[in-house]
């Protein structure tokens, strides 16, 4: 075993990052990086079937985006940074690349006695299964396998009979010694030959990442607890093969506020609600069926593919709970609060502010100098996107206006092509101090200036907001638009300083108020009362499109007033 601390995160590419997952490898890497060791990425990609390298790469840069890097793994570019590579030259770090490494093993384990294979059919042990369920007993592995000859069974597996092999599990219980939950104790009785490769071939879980972590040296495995039930099996197999045994920590599970737990499912299951509550019978996207639309409306153990998900959320019109990383990126969530939030489910820093309240908001940093096992709690958290919502808020209202505008505009590119091809970069950067305010996500942004994203004429224009800004008062403010319309094509730059200039000059020659000149005219360009500071909601709007909407408010106005 290794001197040097080495911590490791092995996620299955069969989707996005869980935020579960993320939790896990930001505490791997907190406890790596506080001891001055080495984070590693695993792929555990075995199960052929679900696994893909779209998920793969959207994994890695969803690690990479939370500020997670590794130092060993699959290299990816991020940021202007390469992360990965394997200066050890302990990869590859793509279990579905190294099964001639597990295959050696194991071949190794049946040859010493301490595992075997076995070669009944899938029928015959569901025949067996049966028979013990109607016995109400357990059903365990009866090591019927074990009375062939030792010579027989290799020269059968050797003739490529079809086969799974199996670990013979010694007579002794196992002790976890947890670093979170103290020792846990697993007799005998509670384990059967588990199965260490399956018939297509592939290693299970329990082999490969046993002889992974094996070989590339980890000396601590941190996971989530519902790992805790596999760990014994590991430890069997790790003593099987000399292996020595690291250190293990894990973590409280991850519940929604009800006490259930937070899956992916969740948004399957608020698709179904919606669809039912609108007493939907028929499917609204030509894609899905009617018939695989019933049959999933029945079935709450059916899910719609993620991207059919997606477009039916769309049409329904509601807003899905965000459950990956990648829910959080869409949403507009800032890495930095997201981190913050993830470390304090389940662990507590123990440290006081001045004011001896306790800390709560850090970054990962301060998490990679402090985290430490004493501090994990051995109970379920709870995710409250009530709290995560204001951390969001507060590393937001922390951004510089510039800060702030470079992390809207990269969102935008990202999630919502229409605003950021109406918006450059130093269009935001003009808009940022008034819409910084006015977000608790980046997404909040798109409300913020949602009106200049309107063709000119499909502004609708608010009545309560047109009759007390324009209407009121024997229609001055309909006097004053109309003339401010035509004076507008008076102003050479249309800036916003040089905007603001003109409205105070306006103002003045007609001896009102500022705010009887601006909220009318904020009313005939945007439709509604609220909107960035005049002088740049003008300018990012333009000249004509300014003008045109002026001239259909007036003419709105003047139908009302009539």
């Amino acid at each position: 075993m290794s001197t040097e601390t080495i911590t490791r995160f092995a996620p299955s590419p069969t989707g996005h990052l869980h935020i579960g997952g993320a939790r896990t490898a930001l505490l791997c890497w907190a406890y790596a990086k506080g001891k001055g060791g080495r984070f590693l990425l695993r792929i555990e990609d075995t199960d052929q079937q679900r696994s893909s390298e779209a998920s793969t790469r959207g994994i890695l840069e969803d690690l990479a985006w939370l500020g997670i890097d590794w130092d060993e793994g699959p290299a990816l570019e991020f940021g202007g940074k390469t992360l990965g590579g394997d200066p050890r030259g302990v990869g590859p770090f793509f279990q579905a690349q190294r099964l001639e490494i597990y295959n050696e093993y194991i071949r190794r384990l049946i040859e010493q006695g301490k595992a075997y294979p076995a070669f009944e059919t899938p029928e015959e042990l569901e025949a067996k299964r049966k028979e013990a369920i109607e016995a109400k007993v357990g059903y365990k592995y009866d090591r019927a396998a074990l009375s062939i000859p030792q010579d027989e069974r290799i020269a059968r597996i050797d003739a490529g009979e079809d086969h799974v092999v199996r670990l013979l599990m010694p007579d002794e219980a196992i002790t976890v010694h947890d670093q979170i939950l103290g020792d846990v104790t697993v007799k005998p009785e509670e384990f059967d030959d588990f199965i260490i490769r399956k018939r297509d071939g592939f290693p299970t879980y329990h082999l490969a990442v046993t002889v992974d972590d094996a070989l590339m040296g980890v000396t601590c495995v941190v996971r989530g607890q519902e790992h805790l039930i596999n760990t014994p099996r590991h430890i069997a197999i790790q003593r099987a093969l000399g292996f020595p045994t690291p250190e293990y920590g894990h973590l409280p599970l991850i519940f929604n506020q009800d006490g259930s737990k937070m899956s992916k499912r969740d948004k399957d299951k608020a698709a179904k609600k919606a669809v039912r509550d609108g007493k939907m019978e028929h499917s609204p996207i030509s894609e899905i069926g009617h018939e695989d639309f019933a049959g999933w409306l029945k079935d709450k153990t059916r899910q719609l593919p993620a991207d059919r998900l997606k477009e039916l959320a769309g049409v329904l019109a509601i807003e899905l709970p965000e459950i990956e990383v990648e829910d959080f990126r869409a949403a507009g969530y800032l890495p930095s609060a997201i981190n913050n939030y993830l470390a304090l489910l389940g662990w507590n820093p123990k440290t006081k502010n001045a004011d001896g309240t306790d800390l709560e908001h850090f970054d990962i940093k301060y998490l990679a100098e402090h985290f430490d096992f004493r501090g994990v709690g051995s109970g379920p958290s709870k995710f409250d996107r009530v709290k995560l919502l204001s951390f969001n808020a507060d590393a937001i209202a922390a951004l510089s206006d510039d800060g702030f505008a470079h992390e809207w505009h990269a969102w935008a590119t990202r999630h919502d092509a229409a605003l950021a091809e109406r918006f450059s970069l130093d269009d935001m950067k003009m808009l940022a101090p008034a819409v910084k305010t006015r977000c608790k996500t980046l997404r909040d942004g798109r409300k913020v200036v949602g009106f200049a994203l309107l063709a000119d004429d499909a502004v609708e224009f608010d009545g309560k907001a047109v009759h007390k800004a324009i209407i009121k008062g024997e229609g001055k403010g309909l006097e004053l638009l109309e003339a401010f319309g035509k004076e507008l094509g008076s102003l050479e730059a249309f800036d916003p300083d040089s905007i603001e200039e003109f409205v105070n000059a306006f103002a003045e020659r007609h001896g009102v108020g500022m705010g009887k000149v601006a909220q009318p005219v904020r009313v005939a360009v945007t439709g509604v009362a609220v909107s960035p500071p005049l002088g740049q909601t003008l300018a990012i709007l333009g000249r004509d499109s300014v003008v045109e909407r002026i001239a259909r408010c007036v003419e709105f106005a003047a139908g009302q007033s009539a």
